[in-house]
């Protein structure tokens, strides 16, 4: 394991997904010692890092100002983001938890992250799992077309579609995104790793519940379709490009097309060790 460490808004210390504390302020604090050394050492990219870390208060707003940079377009300015998301981190503080354990979830978990100031940079999958989480926000208190307007940004500036209505835990690892399809009644507990091209879809167009359930622990591998209301048993592993039409136990390791059992999954929780091998 790498480090833990995090602050946000109003609340100093939170519990990370598998139990363990987390303290937001340390996290922070080492977020904006990676940024300065950056600042010195790559005079070009201090205009950035002074935006969005080093003239920043706290990781709310820092990810705020991030996701503003991103997403503004002609339709709304980033004048017009930058006060309607650093309110929303200001006022609901478990926005900025949830991307806390999602900071730390890639750190610990990707070989390539040497800091948590990287994913808040520069990796697509944290940006837009943040995106989706202000979606979700707007969508559960009734500002459904604001809800969606983020939906469509996270679609085409991170190409990554997840239904802010679908319900995702927290220390998710989206590695590399692209292509990542969520449909509106998934739900995603926490710890999860998931790769690209990755789809949690529907078989048709019947309503109500019709999207996976994937449980917490769960890895699964990039091109992998998982379609209907089929449930994914904690720490269970799905292989790359497999097709997923059935229920899938728990610590078990599935691949094919259609995927079928091939064996138990060797590790205790899949989504941390990132072991792609069946």
């Amino acid at each position: 394991m790498k480090h833990n460490t995090e602050k946000s808004a109003s609340v100093k210390v939170i519990r990370f997904c598998g139990g363990r504390e987390v303290d937001i302020a340390e996290l922070w604090q080492k977020i904006r010692a990676d940024a300065q050394r950056i600042a010195e050492r790559e005079p070009q990219m201090a205009r950035l890092l002074n935006d969005v870390i080093l003239d920043r208060s706290c990781l709310g707003s820092a990810l705020g100002t991030r996701l503003a940079r991103k997403l503004a377009r002609e339709d709304m300015s980033r004048d017009e983001l930058s006060p309607l998301l650093a309110g929303l981190f200001r006022d609901h503080p478990e926005l900025t938890c949830s991307a806390a354990k999602d900071l730390l979830a890639i750190y610990e978990r990707d070989p390539a992250c040497d800091s948590p100031l990287q994913p808040l940079l520069f990796f697509k999958g944290f940006l837009a799992i943040s995106t989706y989480r202000i979606s979700h926000y707007l969508w559960t208190h009734k500002r459904r077309d604001l809800a969606l307007y983020f939906q469509s940004l996270a679609s085409e500036v991170f190409a990554v579609d997840i239904h802010p209505a679908a319900r995702i835990g927290c220390g998710i690892l989206l590695d590399h995104a692209t292509s990542f399809v969520v449909g509106e009644t998934a739900i995603i507990e926490d710890d999860v790793s998931i790769l690209h091209e990755v789809t949690l879809g529907g078989t048709g167009k019947e309503c109500g519940d019709r999207h996976p359930v994937v449980r917490s622990g769960v890895l699964i591998g990039a091109g992998a379709k998982i379609l209907g209301r089929v449930e994914i048993g904690e720490c269970a592993k799905v292989g790359a490009g497999s097709v997923v039409l059935s229920d899938v136990p728990a610590h078990t390791t599935v691949a094919g097309v259609p995927a079928v059992i091939v064996g138990e999954a060797r590790e205790d929780a899949p989504a941390l060790d990132m072991d792609q091998r069946l």
